[in-house]
């Protein structure tokens, strides 16, 4: 179910006459739509959206969308909308049979990763980025969009190899979440069509249902009138505009169109409650929804009123935030806001995951209490006056990255707009129009939406539990009366705000004592008089983005017999808030601004994360000094923040999940059954002590001397030097010589298999593991990355299309450089459990084919072509560049190294798989462990 923050049409109460005026000028206005787009309607019906974007460079997004999902299915065709979607990627009129993953993939698309479809209830959309650098792609990509809207196949040998894929599909999707919402769901959807249409259909149905059947969905709703084309992208939008009309406006629009029904789920006033349990849910969540008809937006007004909206559900997130933030919490988190629904419905939404089961109630009350307190009270002023601060700033930021908007994004409001009625406006208008009007959203309309989204009448309430803590949670009855008695003796809110200086005194700056241009990498290297290095990456990828990232060497490797406090240390210090200023007093300090830092320590590095905008830097260095500086400690915080980390992994250890107990039995299989990588327990927590993580932590950052800052994005080094003398040349040294004491732990060598058996579904995991000593270097990272590849593509062709035997097939490789080199593959899928032997051998038999004849060449031009498409998008991004530059520098590796890839990719060979394979897959140490349904 969604859970966007949509605006919708709030009348406020309280109102002017001047308001009420002012409001009902702004209604009568449509909202201008984004001249930047070329809408337009083909004869036939169908709608197309087209815009020139150049983020990224040499690339387009393409999409299909069908207003037609899995509620328009009668009831012989339960789960073939969803099917349907499948269907389309296993032949068409000009992609036979898998020739169209197959063409995609050798241009650079990844299938799944970028190549992809989904079918909710009431839409199929599908996906396709497509480069549009060579010749004849893009045209190519429109005419998979056309493919896929009239041209399916549906051969009946393809439907028969698709049925088992996607009844892998239903039953990964099956356990504790799908038993539980199929009792709860028909309740609160108040057994409306959407209740008995779950996109995924019954397994009954998909393993026999006729081929006419589909065909049937197929004539009757993907037909022009339901569908839109979509394109955004580097590219000529006349040319574009030709090839849709070129190719869509000869699909026929049905002479007798069967009537597209739009359902509703009704609303009867009820209040319903629906209490659930089971055996392997081991949490305990309450879900509190108040359910309204959607109100579309039309008019500049309703524009306006989502920006009341917005700000409602700020505060209110704001001070559900600070519930958690007490030395008791009533719940372990918390939420409350509005949004879409489900259907034609919008719902106000409040959500809490109870401690335990006879906690729930606290929960509830909890929950009913907060919304009683904004009822009965509303915000306050300068609660109000954040929030536009926080909305104005995101706003802006929106605006002045508008040139520098990802395609993705563009199309997303495009599809909203079709399937959704949702306008969309453009950067520029909405900037100038929040820019009228936000100012003039008063507190007592925003105070006003409470009594509009909390209401007597179309309420539900979810309860969800372990089956053997059923006796303690609470009755229908229960529930009832709480929902009518709670809140009746709240008391105001009380804001909690500080109004001091960050920082108690000026930090003493240092100097630049060394400067370097690493003219090739477009770097600047600084080092300054304490020691401090900083590597500084101009760059025009972002118009008003600065990212920062700080690493040094240690980590709590270096307190080996404190490992629970090591873990928990900066997170517990975080949590404290920093120098004068508590978390929450913090978080109200920093409205407004676009800084944001906090400090980690992990098991060989600590340091500091953060990213802000040009105007706010001198902000964010100001918090990273203080992290080093002042750090803050608040017992009450951190009593709660243990509390809760112990009551849920003790829900976790009460009902011990398949997942867990697989995820749990592998990691120890793969470690030796090192205690130093076993996982939390509850009892874990109580070796936590907050004294010692303050003094680790202070030991940690004692020193930046042997800190590399790394910052990338929109600045210019010489600005920006004098901020970092006084903030980063500042930060206390010692000069120490430190460094990480590595562990080094890896898995064991030799042959294990181990099978678990846990679990009521009968479903199972599979996990292949090879791993062994490896020489850590360029050239042998990328014969692991094709060799992955190469594998990735193989097992989904053989498990997968061959097979039909899973749904999805995973290959990952993982390469380390201390305290020795060493790599680790990883084969995982799920299947079902009479399968398990025959896909495990056919897994081998094709890292078998690959020891003794090498990669497919083909496979080996898609490795190839998706790196480098990979690559050519990633170099023109702030998170690559401050990733690499960290990684490498704490690595020791050469910084010039992504220079090298054209010439590591032409070592890819037939022969150099073939040596990898034989080399990285050795029979002698290779670990097999499986889950099993429980044996009965």
């Amino acid at each position: 179910m969604k859970k966007a923050l949509i605006a919708l049409y709030i009348a406020g109460l309280g109102i002017s006459p001047l308001h009420v005026s002012f409001a009902q000028d702004l209604s009568t206005q449509k909202v201008p739509l984004d001249p930047g787009v070329r809408m337009g309607k083909l004869k036939n019906g169908i709608t197309y959206y087209i815009r020139k974007n150049a983020e990224p460079k040499n690339r387009a997004e393409l999409r299909l969308a069908v207003k037609a999902g899995s509620v328009l299915e009668t009831d012989a065709q339960q789960g073939l909308a969803h099917f349907m979607e499948h269907m389309n990627f296993n032949g068409t009129t000009n992609f036979p049979k898998n020739e169209l993953v197959n063409f995609l993939q050798k241009t650079g698309v990844r299938f799944g990763a970028d190549l992809n479809a989904y079918t909710g209830f009431d839409e199929t959309v599908y996906m396709l980025p497509i480069p549009t650098d060579s010749a004849g792609l893009l045209d190519k990509g429109i005419q998979v969009l056309e493919d896929w809207a009239h041209g399916a196949l549906l051969d009946p040998s393809e439907i028969e190899k698709e049925r088992g894929v996607v009844l892998e599909e239903s039953r990964m999707g099956r356990g504790a979440q799908q038993r539980m919402r199929d009792k709860f769901l028909k309740v609160i959807l108040n057994n409306s069509r959407y209740a008995e249409r779950l996109p995924i259909g019954k397994d009954s149905i998909l393993k026999s249902f006729k081929p006419e059947t589909i065909k049937s969905f197929y004539q009757d709703w993907y037909r022009p009138d339901l569908m839109s084309v979509i394109a955004v992208g580097d590219f000529d939008v006349e040319k574009v505009e030709a090839t849709i009309k070129q190719k869509f406006s000869s699909i026929p629009a049905p002479a007798n169109a069967k009537k597209r029904t739009k359902y509703a789920i009704p609303l009867d006033g009820s209040t319903q409650v629906a209490i659930v349990t089971d055996p392997e849910y081991p949490q305990n969540l309450i879900q509190l929804i108040y359910k309204q008809p959607n109100q579309k937006v039309k008019s500049l007004k309703d524009v306006r009123d989502n920006f009341a909206q917005g700000l409602y559900n700020s505060m209110m997130a704001q001070r559900m935030q600070e519930l958690t933030q007490k030395a008791n919490p009533p719940f372990l988190y918390g939420d409350s806001e509005y949004g879409d629904f489900l259907g034609d419905l919008d719902s106000y939404t409040s959500i809490a995951l109870a401690k335990d089961a006879a906690s729930m109630k606290t929960a509830l009350t909890a929950l009913l209490e907060e919304n009683a307190r904004v009822q009965k009270f509303g915000f306050t002023q300068p609660e109000l006056d954040r929030a536009k601060k926080d909305f104005y700033t995101s706003i802006e930021q929106y605006y002045k990255e508008r040139d520098k908007t990802k395609s993705a994004n563009h199309v997303q409001e495009y599809l909203d707009h079709f399937l959704h009625d949702k306008p969309y406006m453009s950067a520029e208008a909405y900037f100038e129009f929040m820019k009228k009007h936000l100012d003039g959203v008063s507190l007592t309309e925003i105070n006003g939406l409470a009594k509009k989204y909390i209401t007597d009448k179309n309420k539900a309430v979810v309860v969800m539990g372990p089956e053997k803590s059923k006796d303690d949670l609470p009755k229908e009855a229960e529930i009832r009366k709480l929902l009518v008695e709670a809140g009746k003796d709240v008391t105001a809110y009380v804001d909690d705000v500080v109004d001091s200086p960050l920082l108690p005194q000026e930090p003493k700056p240092g100097k630049v004592t060394e400067e370097k241009n690493l003219e090739k990498l477009g770097v600047t290297e600084l080092t300054l008089s304490n020691g401090v290095k900083v590597l500084l990456k101009p760059t025009d990828f972002k118009n008003d983005e600065i990212l920062i990232k700080a690493t040094g060497k240690g980590g709590y490797s270096l307190f080996p017999d404190e490992r629970e406090t090591g873990i928990f240390s900066s997170y517990l210090i975080q949590s404290g808030g920093v120098g004068p200023y508590n978390q929450t007093q913090l978080q109200k300090f920093l409205a407004g601004k676009t800084a944001s830092a906090g400090p980690y320590v992990s098991e060989l590095t600590e340091g500091v994360g953060g990213s802000t905008s040009p105007k706010d830097l001198e902000t964010t260095l100001q918090l990273i000094y203080a992290y080093f500086t002042t750090p803050r400690k608040d017992a009450d915080v951190v009593t709660g923040i243990l509390a809760n980390q112990k009551a849920y992994l003790e829900n976790m250890q009460k009902t011990l999940t398949p997942e867990k107990v697989y995820s749990d039995s592998l990691n120890a299989v793969l470690t030796s059954y090192n205690p130093k990588r076993s996982p939390l327990k509850p009892e874990s927590i109580d070796k936590v002590n907050l004294d010692r993580a303050v003094e680790m932590y202070k030991d940690r950052f004692a020193d930046a001397s042997d800190f590399v800052f790394t910052f990338v994005g929109a600045f210019k080094p010489e600005e920006i030097k004098p901020l970092l003398e006084k903030y980063i040349g500042g930060l206390p040294s010692t000069d120490r010589d430190d460094t990480f004491k590595h562990p080094n732990i890896f898995p064991p060598k030799g042959t294990i298999d181990k099978t678990i058996y846990k679990g009521l579904e009968p479903k199972s995991r599979v996990s292949l593991i090879s791993s062994g000593e490896y020489e850590y270097n360029p050239e042998n990272n990328i014969q692991i990355e094709a060799l992955q590849e190469v594998l990735q593509i193989k097992l989904i062709e053989a498990l997968r299309e061959e097979e039909s035997g899973v749904y999805g097939v995973s290959v990952s490789e993982a390469t380390e450089k201390f305290p020795s080199g060493h790599y680790r593959f990883s084969i995982g899928f799920g299947c079902a459990p009479e399968n398990v032997d025959k896909l495990v051998k056919r897994a081998r038999e094709e890292v078998n084919k690959v020891k003794q004849n090498g990669a497919d060449p083909k496979d080996i031009e898609k490795f190839v072509a998706e790196t480098q498409r990979k690559t050519e998008t990633a170099l023109k991004t702030n998170n690559f560049w401050l990733d690499y530059l960290d990684d490498n520098t704490f690595l020791g590796d050469d910084l010039n190294e992504i220079f090298l890839q054209d010439k590591l990719l032409k070592s890819i060979t037939v022969a150099s798989t073939k040596a990898a394979a034989e080399k990285y897959f050795s029979d002698d140490n290779f670990i097999k462990v499986v889950l099993m349904p429980e044996k009965k």
